[in-house]
């Protein structure tokens, strides 16, 4: 699932800001590494055998008798799902498409992006598309999660049905409300509780399989394969159904940089992988030994003494793969943020220890508002179900699309090669898009039209901030033709440093060109800070400032921030002390241009879409906070544009 948890971080960082992703691995131990992922990984694609097999044998069936061979048919699609899609794609060539140690599908647009040269075009469209269609999925899998587990209660008193709905809004509510608390004071059960879940699946899985041992030769792949040939009709709707064994696969990636590829590696072939098959055949043993209980395989693996204390380990498993989502979307806004994707937003970070462990306000109350409406609207995890897939392997189709580039261009493969590898990946994607595309009246629009919205938003920002920038520079005066002017008629002198902010150090900031024009005055030090977002995910502090004079008493700065990070000016410039730069915090002040911008006439975008732009532009959050600016040493200075 995407890209970084911030609940990841909680396990896995050592603390200070500085110190390398490989230090903190080194530092924790491969055990306590694998712990870790195994809690915050593994929960989504952990909690599948809850609703895959389930769902994937009643779309076999299509309201017929279940037979031997579409049970072994269905296993068999389920297992060799989990070797190509998880274990080949993710675990073996994905997880070696690191940016600094990170993952994600964002990482994979900035080494795309670095590979071919380019910054705009088809890799920041596929980047968008992935980000949009992420959104979709970080909606529907806490519904369909927590939905599945709460359904259970049902098997032990059917008078509670009607209070399914109800318990699992309590539930979802309480978990989005104590986000902004943070993650770091229950992260460290999330592994053990995990660890607890996955041996539950193994040993009921086990217990079970003797019920009918020939389940075993679903193993062999021909039972996949004739199920195409004898259930033409009904495979591709069947193929929709066994891509919930996969869902959350992309999380292996995603949580790369917190835990290392060894961990996650490890933690997937020895424990999470077994376990997983282990569980979905004895499931389909106990069906072909007891046809009654397809309709509810997982539960019906446990005594009826056990049966409550499964619901509540199950309701434990999808809370944390809920918690995963969750926060991969707090941490896929802040890289979207950092990338340009979207406005500033605020975020909020939660431990004063771990950098990563963050809070988006807005997202959270979004995807709350998301998650209930969809409860509401479809009641069950069955119909759920219908909705969910789409996006989760549009991102996966993105996903292979983008690695194609990377390994092409960037690791230097040949083009016949990079094909070969991995165009049978991205075949299985786009079947697994295709057959969740057959949903699309029946609840699969709901994360199309989500994805559609948010790509569009993203590319309004874009393509708006593009044309901003671009109008701007018509009336923009050169930074150095302006240094000229001012040592020739130089204005009046006050003591201090001013710090003007500004996209383009080459032009004279507006604030700047203000505080002239109105207060004819000029500081003794006057720095041009640019602040600029790298295509790694963490910039070093040797490497984050960069000076250079620019005659009588102004400097050009630059700041650089990674995609991971965010920008901190303050601790910035107490870096540009120690590089000799002396200066004042408390006799420095800040001066920022802010924009009112209005609609134009004659605009690069459609009227609706420059409206669009401009409730985004009003919706970003302060730069003084967004920057971590001190609020007393802040000088605003407004202008009007339009787009």
């Amino acid at each position: 699932m995407a890209d970084q948890h911030a609940v990841a971080a909680g396990l896995a960082s050592s603390g200070a800001p500085e110190t390398t992703l490989s230090e903190n691995h080194a530092k924790l131990g491969p055990w306590t590494l694998m712990l870790g992922a195994i809690g915050v990984v593994f929960g989504d694609i952990g909690t599948s055998p809850l609703y895959a097999f389930k769902e994937s044998v009643a779309a076999a069936s299509h309201g017929g008798p279940l037979t031997r061979d579409i049970i072994l048919g269905v296993l068999s699609l389920i297992l060799w799902s989990l070797v190509l899609v998880v274990t080949v794609k993710y675990v073996f060539i994905l997880l070696r498409a690191d940016n600094r140690g990170e993952g994600g599908t964002l990482t994979l647009v900035a080494l795309a992006q670095r590979a071919t040269g380019k910054k705009r075009g088809l890799v920041l469209m596929l980047g968008i598309a992935g980000a949009g269609l992420f959104y979709g999925d970080a909606v529907l899998t806490p519904a369909i999660s927590v939905l599945s587990a709460v359904e259970g209660l049902k098997l032990t008193t059917p008078a509670l049905e009607s209070y399914v709905v109800p318990i699992t809004i309590v539930i979802l509510t309480t978990l989005f409300l104590v986000q902004s608390h943070g993650t770091g004071r229950v992260a460290a059960f999330f592994g053990p509780v995990m660890l607890v879940w996955f041996a539950t699946l193994a040993l009921t899985g086990a217990l079970h399989i003797a019920d009918d041992p020939t389940v075993l030769l679903a193993m062999s792949p021909h039972h996949g394969v004739m199920f195409f040939v004898n259930h033409p009709t009904v495979s591709l709707i069947v193929l929709g159904a066994v891509c919930l064994s996969v869902t959350g696969a992309e999380a292996l990636y995603a949580d790369l940089g917190h835990f290392g590829a060894k961990p996650i590696k490890r933690a997937w072939l020895y424990l999470i992988f077994p376990a997983l098959v282990i569980n979905y055949f004895g499931q389909g043993a106990l069906v072909l030994s007891d046809m009654t209980a397809a309709e509810s395989p997982l539960f019906r693996l446990v005594p009826e003494w056990a049966l409550l204390p499964m619901i509540g380990l199950a309701t434990l498993a999808t809370i944390i793969a809920s918690q995963s989502v969750i926060t991969g979307a707090f941490s896929l806004t802040r890289q979207a943020v950092q990338l340009g994707l979207l406005p500033r937003m605020e975020i909020r970070f939660t431990s004063e220890a771990h950098q990563g462990q963050i809070y988006l306000p807005r997202v959270n109350m979004l995807l709350l508002f998301g998650v209930i409406v969809l409860v509401l609207i479809f009641g069950s995890s069955s119909n759920l179900s219908h909705a969910y897939g789409v996006s989760v392997f549009g991102a996966m189709a993105v996903d292979a699309v983008l690695a194609i580039i990377v390994i092409w261009r960037g690791w230097r493969w040949s083009l016949a090669l990079t094909l070969v590898a991995m165009l049978p990946f991205l075949f299985i994607d786009l079947a697994f898009f295709g057959a969740n595309l057959m949903k699309l009246f029946t609840g699969g629009y709901v994360p199309v039209l989500l994805a559609a919205v948010l790509i569009t938003l993203m590319w309004t920002w874009v393509k708006g901030t593009s044309i901003l920038f671009e109008k701007t520079r018509k009336v923009d005066v050169p930074f150095l033709e302006l240094v000229k002017m001012l040592e020739k008629s130089p204005p009046h002198r006050v003591k201090g440093t001013a710090v003007f902010l500004t996209s383009d150090p080459d032009t004279a900031p507006a604030a700047l060109l203000h505080n002239l024009k109105h207060n004819k005055v000029l500081h003794e030090k006057n720095v041009i800070l640019t602040i600029r977002s790298e295509d790694v995910p963490r910039v070093e502090d040797e490497d984050r400032i960069e000076i250079e004079a620019a005659g009588d008493s102004f400097w050009r700065v630059r700041m650089s921030y990674g995609y991971m990070e965010t920008p901190n000016i303050p601790r910035g410039l107490a870096i540009l002390r120690k590089q000799g730069f002396k200066f004042d915090i408390m006799a420095t002040s800040f001066f920022l241009s802010r924009r009112s911008i209005r609609p134009a006439a004659h605009s690069g975008m459609p009227l609706w879409q420059d409206k669009v732009f401009i409730g985004l532009a009003k919706s970003a959050s302060d730069a003084t906070d967004f920057f971590q600016i001190p609020t007393g040493r802040v000088v605003e200075v407004g202008t009007q544009v339009t787009v």
